[in-house]
């Protein structure tokens, strides 16, 4: 759904929504990288009925350094629909549904942004958003890490094929569902996360030789470290 201003950051955990993906060829949007697939679910009453996805054509090179991270390389792209082609499709896909999606408000909704300005006349994507990167932030602060494979990881969820669109897209929707689960035991009072006994400050898992445990946030200027109770 497009309009004249981005659409909210929520931080909600929804029965309906579309979950969704961005690859690119760069980091920086407005330094002229390009949007080269998408990917998008469609999930209602948290199970998904639907699914898009497709590679595009950003006319430009797409770098050895960039292929290596997702793999779509020039000769995949030359034959896949340009810009507008292909984000019509995504738009009609995700209608005015609320998307979901991991580190969306700095990266994704960046580049979708700058491309449908470029592509429809200055509109923007209006769908209101949830970003599972922040919603991890407030209900896994134990974890030192957030990123979506290592989330993944945590939950049980195989990250094989990430950094690929459609994949990233089922490995988050998956997470997402387990974020909601993890803030429910915060609320109940189930979950809690210990304090350092020598600093204060919060205690986050870690991984060593024998396994996980809980070390200080405060490293290195405090190394305390406790024994995780399973």
């Amino acid at each position: 759904m497009l309009g004249k201003e981005l659409g909210k950051n929520l931080n909600t955990f929804e029965n309906d929504y579309v979950v969704f993906d961005l690859e690119t060829t760069g980091m920086n949007p407005y330094d002229g990288d390009r949007i080269v697939e998408v990917s998008a679910l469609r999930v209602v009453n948290h199970k998904v009925i639907e699914e898009f996805s497709t590679l595009i054509n950003p006319e430009q090179h797409i770098t050895e350094d960039v292929v290596a991270v997702h793999g779509i390389t020039d000769d995949m792209v030359k034959d896949a629909p340009k810009m507008k082609e292909a984000l019509t499709g995504f738009l009609d896909f995700i209608g005015e549904d609320i998307l979901v999606g991991h580190n969306i408000k700095s990266f994704d909704m960046n580049f979708l942004k700058m491309e449908c300005m470029l592509q429809f006349d200055g509109k923007v994507p209006a769908n209101d958003y949830v970003d599972t990167l922040i919603l991890a932030r407030h209900c896994m602060p134990e974890m030192a890490h957030r990123n979506l494979t290592v989330l993944a990881e945590h939950f049980g969820i195989s990250p094989e094929g990430a950094h690929r669109a459609l994949v990233d897209c089922r490995m988050n929707q998956k997470v997402y569902e387990c974020l909601k689960a993890e803030t429910d035991k915060f609320e109940s009072g189930i979950k809690t996360v210990p304090q350092c006994t020598k600093c204060g400050k919060r205690m986050v898992i870690r991984n060593g030789k024998f396994g996980e445990f809980w070390g200080c946030s405060g490293y290195p200027e405090c190394r305390n470290t406790m024994n995780i109770s399973r």
